[in-house]
């Protein structure tokens, strides 16, 4: 069988041996949940609720009247202790529901399902997804509603399912893969429903080969199928994924919608399916915890705003000696600085080790490793050097917008240069510019 792959990229150790074979766990929630009020791409949401008020689980206690917006949802049933800044893992102090959990999982009475789900209408389907709070799961948290929602004049004709979960160390999507088979085989359906594709295709690296087998064997007639793609990171980007399938190039600047694609992560297809079937919100989400520095590798069913703390100490705690812990994976995931730091929606794993301290950074000796790897077919060295130089203009001329902080260029420079951090500085620059531009 022929495997499929993109240009550029690496292959870093996967790691994947420690929690593969780890079924997910449900995590019993804590006694108390911290639910951000800023969980997706775009505005955050505005409380719906006020200290001292009784919530139920899945109760809608946050949104926002904004496009790029997804309201948030209480995890648990309880007791509004407070609305205040709280720390969140992208490392700053946001708005944040804290709720005393009663134990009693009491659902809010509006959660209904559909008998039917594959008779909805496209814009049923996506006043549901929209209404559970549904964000890309994956780790970019965009919500997925406005994913579902084509531009006029842009036809699509694929569904592409991300089953890669390239990321070391990372194996929950694995296990969703192999635990709620058919969930995501029907939740992919209601997507090629909602944005009137004529098929969909489940895109599965070559690492998780059992995997691959049972959704070949679980499509149940459905215009769907599994593609065996090559074991390389990072072949779950968005643009990446696209061009390893079907050889379609998007455009500089473009979205997937300019090629007739549309893509999601497996976790956020289970959710789609759980949203338009049961009416359940999301409200929780499978997370992988591993790494040397935590005692027992798992993958979990987290509920959404358990402290980071709940779930170390259910894997046994942290090893001694251990100083990093990632929200994410080790290539693009983001460093933590508070344990009672909340799961969010984007959680998709945790991961920790002992870290020796930054390596010396020497000149670029001009070997162009970063240029043969780079998936986005751009030229890191010159976008670091106009980013640290605030040469803003020549970056963005250059494609400063199109990385996607992979970190492919930084992980083979023999010279150590700090190259995505430079990157995104221009890339942020540059976006901030533009907003202010279009605001004018």
């Amino acid at each position: 069988m022929r495997k499929q792959t993109f240009s550029g990229g690496i292959h870093p150790p996967g790691y994947k041996h420690l929690t593969e074979n780890m079924r997910l766990e449900r995590l019993q929630p804590p006694e108390r949940v911290f639910i951000p009020l800023i969980q997706s791409f775009g505005a955050a949401a505005e409380p719906l609720v006020k200290k001292g008020d009784e919530v139920l689980m899945g109760q809608k206690i946050g949104d926002s009247r904004e496009l790029f917006s997804a309201p948030v949802h209480s995890s648990v049933s309880g007791k509004v202790l407070s609305i205040t800044g709280y720390p969140h893992p992208l490392g700053s102090l946001v708005p944040t529901v804290v709720i005393d959990n009663d134990g009693k999982d009491t659902y809010h009475p509006d959660i209904k399902g559909n008998e039917d789900p594959f008779s909805l209408k496209p814009g049923e389907i996506r006043k549901m997804v929209r209404a559970a709070g549904i964000v890309g799961m994956g780790g970019a948290a965009f919500p997925t509603a406005i994913k579902l929602s084509p531009p006029e004049g842009k036809a699509i004709d694929t569904v592409i399912i991300n089953g890669c979960e390239c990321e070391p160390m990372l194996t929950a999507d694995y296990r969703l893969m192999l635990e709620r088979t058919e969930d995501i085989v029907k939740g992919a359906e209601i997507i090629r429903l909602a944005t009137g594709a004529d098929r969909f295709i489940i895109g599965i690296e070559d690492n998780k080969s059992e995997a691959f087998k049972v959704f070949k064997q679980k499509m149940n007639g459905f215009p769907g199928d599994a593609a065996l793609l090559k074991t390389k990171y990072p072949q779950g980007a968005e643009k990446n994924l696209i061009d390893a399938l079907l050889k379609r190039e998007v455009p500089r600047g473009g979205l997937s919608f300019d090629v007739g694609v549309v893509v999601q992560n497996v976790g956020t297809v289970k959710a789609i399916w759980d949203a338009v079937s049961s009416g359940k919100p999301l409200i929780e989400r499978a997370v992988t915890l591993a790494g040397p520095g935590i005692k027992e590798n798992k993958n979990l069913i987290i509920r959404i705003g358990t402290p980071f703390r709940s779930a170390i100490e259910y894997c046994g705690g942290l090893t001694e000696g251990t100083n990093m812990l990632v929200m994410g994976g080790p290539m693009m995931g983001i460093a933590q600085w508070d344990l009672d730091t909340p799961v969010i929606k984007c959680t998709s794993g945790l991961v920790a080790w002992r870290e020796g301290g930054p390596a010396p950074e020497f000149p670029c000796i001009n070997c162009s490793r970063c240029v043969e790897h780079c998936p986005m077919n751009l030229v890191p060295t010159r976008l670091m050097n106009y980013s640290r130089h605030g040469l803003y203009q020549d970056a963005e001329k250059w494609g400063v917008l199109d990385c996607v902080e992979c970190g492919c260029c930084e992980y083979v420079c023999p010279s150590k240069i700090p190259l995505v951090q430079w990157i995104r500085l221009g890339k942020h620059t540059v976006a901030g510019l533009k907003r202010k531009e279009k605001s004018r």
